[in-house]
């Protein structure tokens, strides 16, 4: 598991009391009860804890596993 996929795991148990234990990160985030909002909600919160701008393309990220994969692309710096 990647170190992204893990703090976006610890995240969601901090902001929604979802047990890291239950988590399959390849499920929809609507089989965590996590609706627009609740996913919007979850945005902002990685925003601020990976200080970053998260881009509105990619709001549409079904999983987490292709969210940690949008996060570790802006995580890394660009090639010189």
């Amino acid at each position: 598991m990647s170190d992204t996929l893990h703090e976006l795991i610890t995240l969601l148990h901090d902001k929604f009391g979802i047990e890291p234990a239950t988590v399959d990160p390849d499920k929809p985030f609507e089989d965590y009860g996590l609706d627009s909002l609740a996913k919007a909600e979850l945005l902002f919160v990685i925003e601020d804890h990976f200080h970053l701008e998260y881009p509105e393309q990619h709001t549409t990220v079904a999983t987490l596993t292709a969210l940690a994969e949008v996060l570790d692309r802006l995580r890394t710096p660009a090639a010189a």
